[in-house]
């Protein structure tokens, strides 16, 4: 019997092949919702259990771990990037760098998207950031219900980028732009990722695939094949990054250490935390 799958994915050069259903399999089948931009699915996902499979922003996951929702990590990466050109600064006010920031205005979309965790991390281990000297402006809650934002929250309607245009806010992170006003926070970008990969040997994780708990204890051998389905559809494409264990581990373990730093989770997990016994078992 074929079991039908409640599932978000985003739209990946890993996930294609699923997704239009050249990979297929016999033993379960996806249901795929359709949330535009595919982040707008994780609240539900965290809150609801929407989802049976779903895509899933690491920090997000790993805050809902820390509040014991009913989810596990499959060791699936479906969107990591370098993060250093995704702050922008209004270049009319004068030339910012990273350490300029401190006592500055940044917006960022919700403190607690994984992109922002990146960057607080990078600013505050690389360059020696007091992040907690920063202005933060937020416009989001967190998809976690229960976690508890005290940052300033912009006027209802404001945008962030038009905010950083009009001069209301200094920086913002996680956005970019090409409006002639605004300009890249590290000046040379690719220099910057090259040399932080040269010094860390990380590439950032940003979204991995859970599956319900619930699945997992009751169909361990459909969360399996979701696996071998994931993985063999990230091989039929060439622009698929695909990440070794010790890749994995070390993404995971910086990002895990960046969520700590910036109390987002209480503490740090052991990288084999983040799976059972089903999923850690894939990797």
């Amino acid at each position: 019997m074929t079991i039908r799958l409640r599932t978000l994915l985003g739209d990946h050069p890993g996930t294609s092949a699923l997704k239009n259903g050249s990979i297929r399999s016999d033993l379960v089948a996806f249901d795929f919702a359709q949330y535009s931009p595919t982040n707008k699915g994780f609240k539900p996902m965290v809150r609801e259990a929407a989802f049976d499979v779903s895509e899933m922003a690491i920090v997000t996951y790993l805050m809902a771990k820390s509040f014991g929702k009913p989810m596990v990590l499959l060791p699936d990466v479906v969107l990591a990037r370098f993060q250093h050109g995704h702050a922008l600064y209004n270049a009319k006010a004068g030339t910012l760098g990273p350490r300029d920031l401190e006592g500055k205005r940044v917006g960022i979309r919700s403190l607690t998207t994984t992109t922002g965790a990146w960057l607080r991390g990078i600013l505050a281990n690389d360059y020696g950031v007091d992040l907690d000297s920063i202005d933060w402006v937020t416009f989001e809650e967190a998809h976690v219900a229960e976690f508890a934002d005290t940052t300033k929250r912009a006027s209802a309607g404001k945008q962030i980028v038009q905010m950083l245009i009009d001069g209301e806010l200094d920086a913002v992170l996680g956005e970019k732009s090409d409006h002639p006003d605004l300009k890249p926070l590290f000046a040379d970008v690719a220099a910057e990722e090259k040399n932080w990969f040269e010094k860390h040997g990380v590439v950032p994780i940003n979204h991995m695939v859970v599956v319900s708990r619930r699945l997992s204890e009751e169909h361990p051998d459909a969360v399996r094949e979701v696996h071998r389905l994931l993985a063999d559809s990230a091989t039929a494409s060439p622009e698929a990054r695909r990440f070794s264990r010790d890749e994995m581990q070390r993404s995971l373990q910086m990002i895990i250490d960046y969520s700590a730093q910036q109390k987002l989770i209480p503490h740090p997990y052991a990288v084999e935390e983040l799976f059972d016994d089903v999923t850690r078992a894939l990797w």
